[in-house]
């Protein structure tokens, strides 16, 4: 066969028989120390590929990672072949092989000099994280938490179907977890789909002195490429069912006699898998096919493994040595050749369909791994989100705006136990959320619930029904219907889009003119920012006054917990962008009681039950009236403000209840949290953006951000999508919040240019 460039070449690595074992067993060996470096030639394709497509890695960007071998080899021919300079932070024991290959290949080479609190790995990645700050736009394939890691052994299971037929014990070394963890997800699938779905039993080898299952790190351990001071996020412990340790001496005598009895000269792990293999050979039943893999070779390691002199002067030879392991309950520290089972605690899957494109987005992602999960995106477009690449989630393509494609997508991915939970960020994917997670039998909302919260008309029925205070409301189809809807709900109205989010479309009219001319305009929208088909319907409200309030709640044991009232300040009509929130919000016992009441019926009569949801209303002489209720956590930095002021953090518990996972909403509110956001003063194009620092030195700032910079187009704000920043603070009382803000505000400015 033919291939285009060595980075298709990768893989198609040869299955071959070994000679150790009795007859009637199987043993065979998966030589991905054939490819071009070894077997993380695989992963350093997968990676670059997928960031490339994805958007992550931009053509030409640099790439910068920690590995002190075969993935640093694999990034340096992947890379270099795609046209990105490749940039390896590694330690003192790197093989001269190895340095030799990667500067011949182009790569600039950084070695650290000295281990810090967690060894080599922490000392490698304080590192990296300098040279990220040298190379803003750099990317960093994350060996250790990218899910393309994993994912990227898919064809290496394929290959052992395709080969063997059938595996009944995969055997692999663990240093990443990303290898065994991945190849044994893959096989499993790739078995079943080839109608052989008996039990796979995997077995992981690690080194003495890793900490990867339960030991005491020992940072002067001689083996590499197995093993690992930290523990990776690719480590599913879920898939694996035993684990077997060997020391340097077993380790290094091992694969010398993988030389000998079988010529294959390869590194270390090579030979720690081959004395499993062995052990694993004599103890299996007639007719079992085992499977090694071997992943690296022997060249590197001439000066070390393969040389008697290295053994004499390190005191090889006086470790203890072990024909056979020894059986030892998982925790028991060990210091030669011993195995354990290892216990079940499968990583779950959390399905995000799509996700906002602020901080809170890619910030969910990154607090699901906190909570044990694996974060999975579905996106029909990855670009839309900056900061994905840090993430560490899998990101599946597909049509986000079609229920059968959302499904497809899953199960072609995922085993059904696999998914603990779906969920979203995005107001214009809850519904889809919602459909997909029924479909597969997971926590979450009635689709026609979220359906009634998204469309505002259907919430207006629900509401009236139920007999709830709620503005009166006009739905419209067509201009000739506006008289009558003005003459429902008087002047001042509201006119808004029936399923929008951040008050887009939103405006006060003062006239039939004004409304005629908003609903057309609103007619004549036929899909919204994320591509989707718009309801062919406009709203006409009476214009309530009041201040304005929101009310967080989120379910727990089936039961709506009020998490606290915010409130709220807008922009002057004619529009409605949200300026300041804050939380809680100084309101007696008597009206918060009063609010939490209708709030609780307005829940229960859109048939909300599951996980967090965020109401708004105004607060009349008559008492509260909703506005509207969404099916979700509320935006404009609320959550963070719930969690700054001392009480639960809402996007985790939202993420938990997705997950089907216990809430934790013990803390209450001890002080006042607040936003302001930024806005431009007018429209132009930002020249500066000033201020900034000094806002950060204001008592009770916790946090100033801009997201738009010099070059941006800005306007004045007449939704939310407007707003060019924000400050978030705390205090004591509201009172002092406000003045923290107010301090804060007036030293942003924004300059201008008029193009």
């Amino acid at each position: 066969m033919i291939f285009n460039d060595l980075v298709d070449a990768i893989g198609h690595t040869p299955l071959v028989r070994l000679r150790t074992g009795p007859p009637d067993v199987t043993v065979l060996a998966k030589l991905e120390l054939q490819n071009m470096f070894a077997m993380k030639d695989r992963v350093a394709r997968a990676v670059v590929r997928d960031a490339r497509e994805n958007g992550v890695l931009a053509p030409g960007a640099p790439i910068i990672e920690s590995s002190s071998g075969t993935m640093a080899l694999g990034l340096a021919l992947a890379g270099s072949l795609l046209g990105h300079p490749v940039h390896i932070v590694t330690d003192p024991r790197i093989d001269a092989i190895t340095l030799a290959k990667l500067r011949s290949l182009g790569c600039s080479v950084h070695v650290v000099e000295a281990m810090t609190a967690n060894g080599w790995q922490s000392a490698r990645l304080e590192r990296l994280e300098s040279l990220r700050e040298e190379y803003p736009g750099a990317f960093w394939p994350r060996q250790y938490t990218n899910p393309r890691n994993p994912l990227a052994y898919a064809t290496l299971a394929d290959e052992l179907v395709a080969d063997a037929g059938g595996v009944d014990v995969l055997v692999g070394a663990v240093g990443s977890g990303g290898s065994l963890c991945g190849t044994a997800r893959a096989l499993r699938r790739a078995l079943k789909a080839a109608g052989r779905p008996e039990p796979l039993r995997v077995v992981g080898v690690d080194a003495v002195g890793s900490v990867l299952f339960g030991q005491t790190d020992r940072p002067g351990r001689r083996q590499s490429g197995i093993g690992n001071s930290l523990i990776p996020g690719n480590l599913d412990f879920g898939q694996l069912d035993e684990v077997h340790w060997l020391n340097d001496h077993e380790a290094f005598a091992a694969t010398r006699d993988l030389a000998r009895d079988e010529c294959v000269f390869a590194g270390n792990s090579s030979g720690s898998v081959y004395q499993v293999l062995k052990h694993l050979a004599r103890t299996s039943a007639p007719g079992t096919t085992i499977v090694g893999i071997l992943p690296d070779r022997g060249d590197r390691y001439v000066d070390s493994i393969y040389d008697d002199e290295y053994w004499r002067r390190t005191g090889l030879n006086e470790l203890p040595i072990s024909a056979e392991p020894r059986h030892v309950a998982y925790g028991t520290e060990v210091g030669g050749w011993s195995w354990a089972q290892v216990p079940a605690s499968p990583r779950k899957r959390l399905v995000f369909v799509e996700s906002n494109t602020t901080g809170t987005g890619v910030l969910a992602l990154a607090r699901a791994r906190d909570l044990g999960l694996a974060p999975v995106l579905l996106t029909g477009n990855p670009n839309r989100y900056p900061g994905i690449g840090e993430a560490d989630c899998e990101i599946i393509r597909c049509d986000t705006n079609s229920a059968d494609a959302l499904a497809a997508a899953v199960r072609a991915h995922f085993d059904a136990a696999e998914v603990g939970g779906v969920t979203t960020t995005s107001e214009f994917y809850l519904e889809a959320a919602a459909t997909l997670a029924e479909s597969l039998g997971l926590p979450g909302n009635p689709p026609e619930a979220v359906r009634a919260c998204r469309h505002k008309t259907a919430t207006r029925r629900l509401l009236a029904d139920a007999g709830l205070p709620q503005p009166v409301a006009v739905p419209v189809t067509s201009v000739a219907e506006v008289p009558a809807a003005v003459a429902a709900t008087g002047l001042p109205c509201v006119v808004k889009p029936v399923a929008d989010s951040a008050s887009t479309g939103v405006l006060l009219c003062t006239s039939a003119e004004q409304v005629r001319d908003q609903v057309a305009k609103l007619l004549s929208i036929t899909h919204n920012v994320r591509g989707q088909a718009v309801p062919e319907e406009v709203l006409v409200e009476e214009f309530v006054q009041g201040p304005e309030f929101s009310v967080e709640t989120i379910f727990a044991d089936g039961e709506l917990r009020v998490v606290g009232i915010t409130r709220k300040s807008v922009s002057p009509p004619p529009s409605f962008v949200e300026l300041r929130h804050a939380f809680p919000a100084p309101l007696d016992e008597d009206t918060t009681g009063e609010i939490e009441k209708v709030v609780r019926s307005a829940v229960e009569a859109v048939g909300l039950h599951h996980g967090a949801c965020h109401t708004e209303l105004r607060l009349t002489p008559a008492g509260p009236v909703i506005i509207e209720i969404n099916a979700r956590l509320a935006g404009g930095m609320i959550p963070e403000l719930v969690r700054l002021a001392g009480g639960p953090d809402l996007l985790t518990q939202q993420l938990r209840a997705a997950a089907g996972m216990g809430l934790e909403l013990l803390p209450e509110p001890q002080r006042t949290a607040g936003v302001c956001f930024v806005t431009s003063p007018a429209g132009g194009r930002i020249t500066g953006v000033h201020g900034i620092e000094e806002a950060r030195l204001i008592g009770g700032v916790a946090e100033v951000r801009i997201s738009r910079g010099p070059g941006d187009l800005v306007r004045t704000a007449t939704d939310a999508y407007d707003r060019i920043g924000y400050v978030i603070a705390s205090a004591g009382s509201v009172e002092e919040l406000d003045r923290a803000l107010d301090s804060a505000l007036d030293r942003v400015t924004v300059e201008l240019a008029n193009d």
